[in-house]
């Protein structure tokens, strides 16, 4: 035994020995972490040989870096470098719990936001966490301890120069092995997963932070010739509205309800015979409701905040992070803003902090001229949870502020209480959770009622005041509230089993327009968030053609029923393509991939790319609509004046 621990030592107390030791314990633990933590969709034996090799490069190169220091000082280096990426891995881990998805840099700079998250980030944590810290921990035992004692010289520069040249290999060979098994991976708009099974954790965040800097470029270099491209496809793209819905809706007030996490299963949905939404189920019902049942939201990393970029722009999100973050103080030609140079006032309604989501700024940009945060509602301790006001209080405090604007006014009010991780008391539960075993997912029900409540209340205020019957009433679900890594439990909740093709299908989200006096009824038609600015401005009476979106109206005879996803895979009537396998869309059966299809895929990799282009290089600074005045941000303040 103690010839065994000589020899162990021996080989700890070398550079060299030290750092393969260090490698192989950083490999095994990312290896178990791909294995455990992600559902990353490995499909074939090059997939399960890559998932294993992927973390060799990475870890040889970055742990590598500390064998230029000398003696204890290497050791202590490969700790630090080890903590660090452990973190990363680490905060991938958690992040990808709820978003089932990757952190990238854009992402990092919304701190604001990390502050209103409360309990959600505290459910999110497991015991066993510090599993994914084990070799840190025996690293730091090693080091700090004194075990491993290393000669007071550092490695030779023949052997730091083989390690070098040996994590480029490793590198390039990764590369080129994915590249073989899914052709164009870095150029074309993959989902992340599909470059975290490919490339690694490690290997992506270089990439990612590449892109960054490469979009950063992009804005700094773009001219006027870069909109000649956006310009003739949105000529060949637009859809004319429909003259018998055109201008129905004219002079009227608009009110949109932002349905927080609400998903479209749960119209109609029964927990134990009762209705789960039974507001929500009646008002679908109305005889000037239209209520599209294939609306689908297209949100990305910014979850609500490119919920609301879509609606106000009829631009989709960035690939990374958000576009109110990144991309606020642009140039944009907003609902508020066309509709405030024709006589609206507009205001958002939000029991948050302005800040969140970097609203304040991505406002003003908007031209909004009102944004009544949470400094202007009363957030005592009981009304509020992680992500602010409650939506009853918040339903109440908001009504005197929005008897004060003028009509014709474009309004916006954001729920909150429908919100991962789904808390609520027993006093405020008028309906039994579900009994999936899955915590988060049985209380969703819970809050969803909540949330029928709250928008009741509100609906029932309109009424007794008029505006009902004088206002356009929009409601819509934002993002998913229920991700695939909960496919278990949601197949209890369906009765069916969930997989890939039922959770496209899965990101269906209410949409219901109600406009006076038209006729309404269940609208069969496909569409996304990116379709709704277009939709509500024919109703309103405005023509979209001198303007640049890419949606078209949904009640337009010529709206193509494409529906493109954030992360490049679509649904239409027809076919749903889930990261290069196609089904069809009505029966769930896979089939074949044909120039349909590929044709298909093109359009939606052409639209994601363009709104990416104008969004990411500011291009409507450069874009003078007709009769449109270029949105002026020093006009608004958004402070209290009764609280500065």
């Amino acid at each position: 035994m103690n010839k065994f621990w000589n020899k162990g030592q021996h080989v700890l107390n070398k550079h060299l020995g030290f750092f393969i030791f260090a490698v192989a314990l950083f490999w095994a633990k990312t290896y178990a972490a791909y294995l455990t933590s992600f559902n990353l969709g490995i499909e074939n034996g090059m997939q399960k040989f890559l998932l294993f090799f992927n973390p060799a490069g990475s870890a040889v190169l970055f742990l590598g870096l500390a064998l230029y220091l000398k003696g204890r000082r290497a050791y202590i280096g490969l700790f630090i470098i080890n903590f660090l990426l452990s973190f990363i891995l680490y905060a991938n881990i958690v992040y990808y719990r709820f978003f089932n998805d990757f952190i990238t840099l854009p992402t990092l700079t919304q701190t604001d936001n990390f502050g209103s998250l409360g309990g959600s980030i505290f459910e999110l944590l497991k015991g066993y966490d510090v599993l994914f810290f084990l070799d840190t921990i025996i690293i730091g035992i090693l080091v700090f301890a004194k075990i491993a004692k290393p000669a007071a010289i550092s490695l030779n520069k023949r052997k730091r120069r083989l390690v070098f040249v040996s994590a480029v290999v490793l590198l390039l060979t990764n590369v080129a092995l994915a590249e073989i098994d899914r052709p164009q991976l870095l150029t074309r708009t993959f989902d992340r997963n599909y470059l975290v099974k490919y490339l690694g954790a490690y290997n992506y965040t270089i990439y990612d932070a590449v892109q960054n800097m490469r979009t950063n470029a992009q804005k700094a270099s773009a001219d006027t010739s870069d909109l000649t491209d956006v310009l003739n496809y949105e000529n060949s793209m637009y859809a004319k509205p429909d003259p018998k819905t055109f201008g129905k809706a004219k002079g009227m007030n608009v009110i949109y309800i932002h349905l927080e996490s609400m998903q479209n299963f749960m119209i109609d949905y029964k927990l134990n015979g009762e209705e789960v939404t039974p507001y929500l189920n009646s008002f679908v019902k109305d005889k000037n409701t239209m209520y599209f049942d294939n609306f689908f939201h297209q949100t990305g990393q910014g979850k609500t905040s490119d919920a609301e970029f879509m609606l106000e722009n009829s631009l989709f999100g960035l690939p990374q992070g958000s576009a109110f973050t990144t991309n606020g103080g642009n140039t944009y030609q907003a609902a508020p803003a066309i509709l405030g140079q024709k006589g609206y006032e507009s205001a958002v309604f939000h029991g948050n902090n302005k800040t969140f989501w970097n609203r304040d700024e991505a406002y003003k940009s908007f031209g909004y001229d009102n944004f009544f945060d949470a400094g202007w509602y009363d957030m005592n301790e009981k009304d509020v949870q992680n992500y602010g006001l409650k939506d009853k209080p918040f339903f109440e405090q908001s009504k005197p502020m929005l008897e004060n604007m003028k009509q014709p006014f474009y309004s916006k009010f954001i729920t909150v209480s429908h919100h991962f991780p789904y808390p609520i008391s027993e006093e405020e539960a008028t309906i039994g959770p579900h009994t999936t075993g899955d915590g988060s997912v049985d209380r969703y029900f819970q809050t969803a009622r909540y949330q029928d409540e709250s928008v009741e209340g509100f609906m029932n205020y309109l009424k007794e005041t008029g505006l009902y019957d004088n206002s356009v009433i929009v409601m819509y679900g934002d993002h998913y509230g229920i991700s695939e890594n909960h496919n278990d439990a949601m197949s209890k909740v369906l009765g069916k089993e969930v997989g890939s093709f039922e959770n496209a299908q899965l990101q269906r989200v209410p949409l219901m327009i109600r406009v006076p006096g038209m006729e309404g009824g269940v609208k069969h038609q496909y569409g996304g968030q990116i379709d709704l600015m277009p939709t509500l401005m024919h109703l309103l009476g405005i023509d979209t053609k001198d303007y640049v979106q890419f949606g078209t109206d949904l009640l337009s005879p010529q709206h193509q029923q494409v529906v493109p996803f954030r992360n490049g895979n679509f649904v239409t009537p027809e076919v749903t393509g889930i990261n290069g396998k196609y089904f069809n869309t009505v029966t769930g059966e896979p089939v074949q991939k044909n120039e349909m299809i590929t044709q298909t895929e093109e359009q939606v990799e052409t639209k994601l790319k363009l709104s990416d282009k104008v969004v990411q290089g500011d291009l409507l600074r450069f874009h003078k609509p007709k009769g449109f005045k270029k949105v002026d941000r020093s006009k608004y303040n958004y402070n209290n004046p009764e609280k500065e």
